[in-house]
């Protein structure tokens, strides 16, 4: 399974940011770069199905 790794930028839009294959993985990744960025990031499977929110 692909997950897209998305951020949200100041207007509300989301952007790309990786491909991963490993959920865990995204999880984290995912994680630690809502942290450090302070956006919020999201978490969509190859048929644009919502996975994950994560909060910064």
């Amino acid at each position: 399974m692909k997950i897209s790794i998305q951020w949200q930028d100041q207007f509300g839009h989301w952007k790309h940011y990786q491909m991963m294959h490993h959920l865990p993985g995204a999880y984290r990744t995912a994680k630690q770069r809502a942290t450090r960025t302070e956006k919020r990031h999201r978490l969509v499977d190859e048929d644009g199905r919502l996975l994950d929110l994560v909060e910064p």
